[in-house]
Parts: structure tokens; C-alpha cells; sequence
């Protein structure tokens, strides 16, 4: 099924409130082929949070990861991450296109701080891809 383009503009709720933690980027970090020495927080640690933001918006909308293509992430900050940052991400619908058959999908995510200031905003591509 497409996705409907009248959500374009659409926010949904805030993602749980996260603990930046120096364990929680060490693991990143590993993961991502990095050793963290306790410098600043890589830039990409925000994705944490973001991807919880698209899987809860893509089971609110029915869409099934399975068929979801990561096409660019980008990420614009207002300050650096620390850790002990509480945070927390929301995540609006920015445009929706069909291109042959398969939906693109723009979103972005405020990262705010537990004062609600931003902290970070990223952007995502998804490719939806048409049924088989």
C-alpha cells in the first residue's frame, strides 16, 4: 500500500526521553568500528534516537520495515552531545513522492535536551519499495 501524502507536515509524539550515557556511546562507537576515548560524542549518535522515532512512525502508519531502503541521513547541530543529556526526538512526515511505484519519504527529527532545547535535528530519505 503507498503512503498516504496528506502526512506530509504530520508530527508524532515524542520518542521516551534517553540517557546519553558514556557506556551507551562506548557501544556505539564499537559498533561503528571507533574506539570513544571520552571526546566529544560522535556526531552520529543521535541516530539512536531517530530510529526509534521512524520505527514508531512507520507502525503507527502500517508501513513494514522490511520494505523500508535507508537512502541519506544527515545530521545539523545546535550543540554538542554530552553525556547525561536527556533526550528525546520527534520525528515529522517533511515530504512524500512516488517515484515508479515506490514511495520516498522525507523526515526529519528534533533531538531536544530534557529543557526542551534542540540539541540536534536530522533528516532521513526512506525508499518504501512497491510490493512484489
Amino acid at each position: 500500500m503507498p503512503v498516504d501524502a496528506s502526512l506530509v507536515g504530520r508530527s508524532f509524539p515524542p520518542t521516551r526521553p534517553y540517557t546519553v550515557t558514556e557506556e551507551k556511546v562506548r557501544e556505539l562507537a564499537a559498533a561503528t568500528g571507533v574506539a570513544w576515548d571520552g571526546g566529544p560524542v560522535p556526531p552520529t549518535f543521535p541516530i539512536v534516537l531517530a530510529f526509534e522515532a521512524m520505527n514508531a512512525f512507520l507502525e503507527a502508519e502500517g508501513v513494514e520495515l522490511s520494505r523500508i531502503v535507508h537512502g541519506d541521513q544527515k545530521f545539523r547541530y545546535a550543540r554538542p552531545l554530552r553525556p547525561g543529556d536527556v533526550l528525546t526526538a520527534t520525528l515529522t512526515v517533511a515530504s512524500v513522492r512516488s517515484i515508479g511505484g515506490n514511495d520516498i519519504i522525507g523526515t526529519t527529527s528534533e533531538v531536544v535536551d530534557g529543557d526542551g532545547a534542540l540539541v540536534c535535528a536530522t533528516s532521513a530519505t526512506l525508499v518504501h519499495r512497491a510490493a512484489s
